[in-house]
């Protein structure tokens, strides 16, 4: 089967993608400093053996992020996808998971931030409407740094019965959501869990509230009316992980 290629940039996301065997990457650019830097980040194994590798200066590669307005910094690679996983065969036999389910959040920063800390904090796998999630963003890929290479990402075509198939198989789904009645961090978040987040401006969709079993929420501020998605999430990420280890 032939995979469809991107490209990405930045030093962090262009790294990783090169220290990840199961990424396939086809070319790469550099300038000749980002080169040295890539050996002397890697000094014990050479990432650019059997890569494509064409230098270039850092106007021409401009070219490749004149339109998101990135700063490339010497990075921009043309890669192939990963094979997606199957939500279904990961979560069989498997105890004690965390899973964050995204609902109507589209912004590829937000989403590359929040990936970001997940794998930073050891989060299980995010589940996303397979139409909503910007795979191919170099946005996304620059705010994740390099994380997209670690976290495992379910795309699912409908949020809804993906929820209710893991009611089904003894998942807990929180909902979190400024009206919600407890803090989260009152949860003792044992066995297995969904992490249901709605984007900031709209919220979770009322028909996908109905598949929450709990409302909870980040107790703050009460003249601040919200926290950005990423931020939010990190800080219930780093609680659960901070549960994990004194448990």
């Amino acid at each position: 089967m032939n995979k469809t290629s991107f490209f990405i940039i930045g030093q962090h996301a262009v790294i990783e993608a090169l220290k990840n065997p199961k990424r396939k990457v086809l070319r790469l650019f550099l300038t000749e400093e980002s080169k040295k830097n890539i050996h002397r980040k890697s000094p014990k194994k050479n990432l650019l053996e059997d890569v494509k590798v064409y230098f270039k200066t850092k106007k021409e590669l401009d070219k490749y992020t004149t339109k998101e307005n990135l700063l490339h910094q010497g990075y921009v690679a043309e890669i192939e996808h990963l094979e997606k996983p199957i939500l279904k065969e990961f979560i069989k036999n498997k105890d004690n998971l965390i899973l964050v389910c995204l609902d109507n959040v589209t912004d590829p920063r937000n989403i590359g931030s929040l990936i970001r800390s997940a794998v930073s904090f050891n989060i299980d796998g995010i589940i996303v409407k397979d139409r909503h999630f910007p795979t191919d963003s170099k946005l996304m890929y620059k705010a994740a740094s390099g994380c997209l290479e670690y976290m495992n990402i379910f795309e699912v075509s409908n949020i809804n019965s993906t929820l209710k198939n893991l009611r089904e198989r003894n998942f807990w789904v929180y909902g979190f959501d400024a009206r919600g009645e407890k803090d989260f961090t009152d949860v003792k978040w044992e066995g297995k869990n969904v992490l249901l987040f709605g984007s900031e401006g709209f919220g979770m969709k009322k028909h996908t509230e109905k598949y929450a079993d709990f409302f909870v929420k980040i107790n703050m501020n009460k003249n601040i009316e919200s926290l950005n998605i990423s931020n939010s999430a990190a800080i219930v990420f780093h609680h659960l992980s901070y549960l994990k280890k004194v448990n």
